[in-house]
Order: C-alpha cells, then structure tokens, then sequence
C-alpha cells in the first residue's frame, strides 16, 4: 500500500520561520516510517511569494490531487495550525472534497485541540522561558475572530493554575489583544517583561507585530508605557517539547483516525 503523510503549514516568507516549520515537519516525518512526506501551505500570499522567489510550495489540494494520480491509497493529513480556526475549516474542507479518491483519507488535529494539550503547552513554555526575577512573561499569539480564540484566554487560565502567575497570553488579532495585557502588567505593577510569540514560527509578526522599531509594535507600546522589554525571536516549533506534542497528534491520527 502506497502511503503518504502531509503536514499543512499556514507558511512563512521569512527563511529563519520556514526553518521553525521544516523541524516540525521533520517531527511529523519521523513519526511515521513508511509514509511518503509532502508539504502544502495554506497561504496563497505566501505561495505566490515564494514561487516569485523560485521556492515553490503548492496548496493542499495540489498535493491531494498529486498523491491521487500517483496511486496513493492511505493519507494522513496533520495540520501544524495551532487551533480550530477558520483555516482548519478550510482544509477540512478540502479534504472531505476528494476523500472518494483514496481507500483511506485521515485529518489530524489541531496543537490545541483539548484542555491536555493547553496544559501540556504551558507547562512546555514555562520551562522553556524561565521567568527571571522581577520580570513577567509576555506571549503574543495570532488571535482571529473564530470562536476558537478562545483557547487564549483558556491557555491563560492554564497557566495561572499551574502556578505561573506572571505569564500573560494576548493576541494580535483576536481578544485578549494588547490593551488587556497591559492593563494587567500595570495592575501587578510589572515594570519589565520577556515578549515571546505564541506561534509555530517567528515570522512577520513576531519581526514586526512583537520586535518592531515602529511604534505601534508590542515592543515599543510596552516602551510607552514604561516597561521594558526584552525580546525572544523563536517560534514554538523550536521547543522540541513542542515537536514531541505534534508528533503525539499524529500518532494519535495513525491510531485512531478522525
């Protein structure tokens, strides 16, 4: 039987971020001996980037539609999307769209899929950014309208309950955004914070949205209001606790299936 293993990354334009998604597509590869590996991004902005720059990546249903000419018969799809987002539905869609070609067509979950995977994370990034003393920790995430943004304020609460009190999870786009992590920073009187992206890469968000020189980064409103900020420029898919969580939702898919 002719078997093949997708990972689906959003993408990245930024070399260094590719490489975060590159380790944890080696992660996914690893865990599944015998499976043929291919890679898709969901981004057509970042597709349409890197086919400008002679680096090609195709869409997901590119790679289906491939695998399927090809004669593969057993497919797994993991996403390294972190949650239950409009993308996920999207490549849920997609899959479901040409599930009749395969004998068999499986899509894993997201990173935070359940309440042990957002335990198992804080206590991942709690290691893997030891809070010094007199500073706090300030994780930006993507953030998005869907329902799922949810799981930020829900890591959040992770977090407080393993005991990490001076971890604060905000969001670009989505809520709690900027304004609510700095009221919270003032009202425990923080006055200085490590500012790390909550994302499977460090890419133009991270460079720009987080670590920025313009003033309306995260780095210099936080400056505005008097508190310094040191800044981490890596992705979680650099935490190699991280990969071994992806590896497990694969694993998880190999088993059971969706």
């Amino acid at each position: 039987m002719k078997q093949a293993l997708i990972a689906v990354s959003f993408g990245s334009s930024v070399a260094r971020a590719r490489e975060e998604i590159g380790a944890a597509e080696a992660a996914l590869a690893a865990a599944a001996p015998g499976y043929t590996f291919r890679r898709a991004y969901t981004s057509p902005t970042i597709r349409r980037i890197l086919a400008a720059r002679g680096e090609p990546v195709d869409s997901l249903p590119e790679v289906l539609d491939r695998l399927a000419e090809e004669g593969f018969e057993r497919v797994l799809v993991q996403p390294t999307h972190l949650l239950y987002g409009y993308e996920y539905e999207a490549i849920r869609e997609q899959v479901q769209a040409v599930s009749g070609r395969f004998e068999t067509l499986k899509l894993g979950r997201p990173l935070m899929a359940d309440d042990a995977a957002l335990r198992a994370l804080a206590a991942c990034v709690t290691e893997s950014y030891p809070i010094e003393e007199g500073r706090a920790l300030v994780l930006m995430g993507h953030g998005t309208a869907h329902f799922a943004n949810m799981v930020y304020p829900a890591l959040q609460t992770a977090f407080r309950l393993q005991g990490a009190d001076r971890v604060y999870v905000g969001t670009v786009e989505g809520w709690p955004g900027f304004d609510e992590v700095l009221a919270q920073l003032q009202a425990d009187g923080i006055a200085r914070v490590q500012l790390a992206p909550f994302m499977l890469v460090a890419g133009d968000h991270a460079l720009n949205d987080m670590a920025g020189e313009e003033p309306d980064s995260w780095k210099s409103r936080l400056a505005a209001a008097g508190i310094q900020a040191r800044c981490h420029m890596q992705g979680l898919a650099r935490l190699a606790a991280v990969r071994a969580l992806y590896a497990a939702r694969l694993e998880e898919l190999m088993r059971d299936g969706l």
